[in-house]
């Protein structure tokens, strides 16, 4: 903080002995030319002294006697549909089909061990979702939609660091997401809601075109419960099960596009030295290096998708014959690797047919011929970037955080054609971009095929409820609304709010 006193007083003239505070309000790194900016936008406190909080919290109270709201999903849609409710005085009642955070910790260990995936409890299943082990990242371009700010004030005062207020791309970090988590969680319960953890939703409880509530099973006992009042429902993108059902009950679902490719691994020491433009790489203040990439091919998106600079690449299956993959970082970025999703944007219409869910059954058999080509283990089939380029096998390959191990595949001849020749020239455009990022260092790993859900479960713009069942809120990534921690909070909170007003007509 010195040296920002001393710059202020040379810009402008005001004694640096005279400045008792400086904070931070925004943070961003331009690496775009050789010279590395790290730009600031500060608030200096001249002869007094700023209030204790970094930022304002929100009251929670009790509301164990008010109306209850059922909330499907412990991920951040959830948890920030639930937290909201207590805001508005509705007592929001959980159900996570997964275990909580510290038990999934154990079942997500045993994937690289046994090679076996709990179908409840996994990287997608369980407290906190998808996004409780895949980073944490907190950039959005949601804005329009609510209040960012607000939703970054809640992870601060459930435990994240206030460099989130801060960071132009802000994240938590897989290590410290899951304490936040667990803190949201107590919040619920202490102001009078309930959170019922490996809870599956096997039915609505519909009467008429009104929703009255969900049926559901207690995974460990086989106990049935119904739990009576509105739904939020935030099952999240991978709940295939739930998807089927409303299908087969003839609730209104319409199929929808995704993105489809690989994760791409870099050393990050390579990628730090290619965004830094220096041998030396990030050096000893610069964070893991990020980088975005983004062209058109044939008429379709190909770009990156959820960079994880320093980070892991992960086991993403929730269920038996299939592999996925997905990425992480701890809040240092710390590791030898840098990866991110490679993927193609493939439409609703690129797949033939009329069956609303004929983008997850695409889906599944990718995820399918990938697990045969892993060996029919959590083994992943991967290949090296150049070598995918220019159609060869890759005989060996480099070391890689993908604990469950690798196996060399052709990839370029068992993915869809579509999507493999597409990829190939973006990453010929990328490799022009950027000098040495097209090389035989980095390594694809397959399959990318998780980036949102494959299913859009219809609601009206005005009141978010379904188009034809009224208390039924669809909710975040898994009703086709969101795409991220940040934007599933948001559409959480809306829903929440939305719900709330149906409540008191």
């Amino acid at each position: 903080m010195s040296l920002l006193a001393e710059y202020i007083e040379q810009e402008k003239g005001i004694d640096a002995r005279r400045i008792t505070d400086i904070r931070i309000l925004r943070r961003s790194i331009d690496a775009r030319q050789r010279n590395i900016f790290v730009n600031l936008t500060v608030r200096a406190y001249v002869d007094e002294y700023p209030e204790d909080e970094v930022f304002e919290r929100v009251q929670y109270g009790d509301v164990s006697g008010a109306k209850p709201v059922v909330v499907v999903g412990a991920g951040p849609g959830g948890l920030f549909a639930a937290l909201r409710l207590i805001e508005l005085g509705c007592r929001p009642i959980v159900i996570e089909r997964g275990k909580d955070v510290h038990e999934r910790k154990k079942d997500l260990a045993l994937i690289s061990k046994t090679h076996v995936v709990d179908g409840e409890s996994n990287y997608c299943f369980g407290e906190g979702g998808a996004g409780a082990y895949s980073d944490g990242k907190l950039y959005t371009r949601s804005k329009k939609r609510g209040n960012v700010e607000k939703i970054l004030r809640v992870f601060c005062q459930h435990g994240a660091s206030t460099d989130i207020l801060a960071d132009a791309h802000p994240h938590i970090g897989t290590d410290r997401l899951p304490k936040v988590i667990e803190n949201m969680r107590r919040t619920i319960i202490s102001s009078g809601g309930e959170v019922h953890f490996q809870t599956k939703m096997t039915h609505l409880a519909v009467s008429g075109d009104r929703v009255k509530g969900v049926r559901a099973v207690n995974l460990s006992t086989g106990e049935e419960t119904e739990f009576a009042g509105p739904v939020i429902l935030a099952a999240g993108h991978s709940a295939r099960d739930v998807y089927q059902y409303l299908n087969d009950a003839g609730i209104e679902i319409e199929a929808k596009g995704i993105a489809v490719g690989f994760r791409l691994e870099h050393p990050s020491a390579l990628i730090d030295q290619i965004q830094y433009h220096s041998r030396e790489g990030r050096g000893k203040y610069l964070p893991a290096a990020e980088y975005s990439f983004v062209t058109q091919v044939e008429g379709r998106g190909v770009y990156s998708f959820c960079m994880c600079p320093g980070g892991f690449v992960i086991p993403a299956a929730t269920g038996p014959e299939q592999v996925v993959v997905n990425g992480m970082s701890p809040s240092n970025r710390g590791s030898r690797w840098s990866n991110s999703g490679m993927v193609v944007e493939i439409r609703a219409e690129d797949v033939p047919g009329d069956d609303a869910l004929r983008i997850m059954r695409y889906q599944q058999t990718i995820e399918h011929d990938s697990w045969q080509q892993g060996g029919m283990r959590q083994t992943a089939p991967a290949q090296r970037m150049a070598d995918f380029v220019n159609r060869k096998l890759s005989y060996d390959l480099p070391v890689s955080s993908y604990t469950p191990g690798l196996t060399p595949s052709p990839m370029h001849f068992w993915m869809p054609k579509s999507i493999v020749t597409r990829l190939q020239q973006g990453f010929q455009v990328f490799g022009r971009q950027s000098r040495g990022f097209l090389t035989n260092e980095a390594v694809l790993i397959g399959v990318e095929t998780r980036t949102s859900s494959p299913v859009r479960i219809t609601r009206l713009p005005d009141t978010l409820q379904h188009i034809r069942l009224t208390g039924l809120f669809p909710c975040g990534e898994g009703a086709g609304y969101a795409g991220g921690i940040v934007s599933a909070a948001i559409d959480g909170e809306r829903c929440a709010e939305m719900c709330h007003q149906m409540m008191n007509l």
